[in-house]
């Protein structure tokens, strides 16, 4: 039996489509289809329906699935051990953080580091998802939330002051009757800070809506309205104004987190070390404070 075709059923049955399937393995739908009759005559086992739609998995396709399940975590075991003890020079360490803060903060903090240090490479991948660390999808993730996957461990990094911010020029045009409000579209209605505006903006309606941060850092940038943003981001930005409101400030926990395994390894221990340095020196500044340095 060939194991890799364990991986093709694994993401059919995760994904629950052949089609997010292939997306998820970067294959088109016939490589994720073939592979899974392959496994199938393999077997001898039927694994899943073919509907006219849809594929399910038969009752034998969940049992295999589960045990597939634990043969994925056990590769993601050794891979992790294998990076823990390691001491080669050349290592690429995988830093996912969202994106904004990645461009605004992170990068330009992270890549002169790596500059010190020749066999060091860091991956910098912009992306607000939750990564799984067991499987590997990255070394470190910077998130607003603690993880619940088993065997990561947690850092608070800072506490993130957000502010309501605006143009100069809008706020000189518009005043404080005509605020036109910028805020998050529904699929992130969910946040803190997006709770936090619509308690501001009361009964009126938000003038443009959007899934991205760095898109509401323009439109506001822009002249647009008034965006609930991180202090932090907006440090340096001259055309950007901080507006008083009837609200307390709000803020948000940053975490760093990482698996104690790949923790073991010295280059990502610089990194995480860096990481957590370059943060602490900037608490002044995600208090919203003072201007970050660069």
């Amino acid at each position: 039996m060939d194991w890799n075709n364990l991986k093709f059923f694994l993401a059919l049955a995760e994904t629950g489509s052949l089609s997010l399937a292939s997306e998820k393995l970067r294959v088109d739908h016939s490589t994720v289809a073939r592979r899974i009759d392959m496994l199938e005559r393999d077997l001898g086992v039927r694994l899943v329906e073919r509907l006219s739609r849809s594929w399910r998995l038969t009752a034998e396709g969940e049992r295999v699935r589960d045990r597939a399940r634990a043969i994925e975590t056990g590769v993601a075991d050794i891979a992790r051990f294998a990076k823990g003890v390691g001491r080669l020079p050349d290592r690429v360490v995988r830093v996912s953080a969202p994106p904004t803060f990645l461009a605004g903060f992170l990068a330009p903090r992270l890549l002169p580091f790596q500059a010190q240090h020749p066999g060091l490479r860091i991956e910098l991948v912009g992306e607000a998802r939750q990564v799984s660390l067991s499987k590997g999808e990255a070394d470190l993730a910077i998130r607003a939330a603690r993880p619940h996957e088993k065997g990561v461990v947690a850092r608070r990094l800072a506490a993130v002051a957000f502010g309501l911010y605006g143009s100069r020029d809008y706020l000189a045009r518009c005043g404080a009757d005509g605020q036109d409000f910028l805020g998050y579209d529904d699929s992130l209605d969910h946040l803190p800070q997006q709770r936090w505006l619509k308690m501001l903006a009361g009964d009126r309606a938000l003038a443009l809506r959007s899934n991205d941060l760095a898109n509401l850092l323009t439109a506001a940038r822009a002249g647009l309205g008034l965006a609930v943003l991180p202090c932090v981001m907006t440090c340096g930005i001259a055309e950007l104004v901080r507006v008083p409101t009837r609200l307390p400030p709000l803020t948000r926990e940053l975490w760093l987190l990482f698996h104690r395994d790949v923790a073991r390894s010295p280059a990502v221990r610089a990194v995480i070390d860096h990481i957590t340095a370059i943060t602490t020196s900037a608490k002044a500044a995600f208090l919203g404070e003072q201007a970050v340095r660069t």
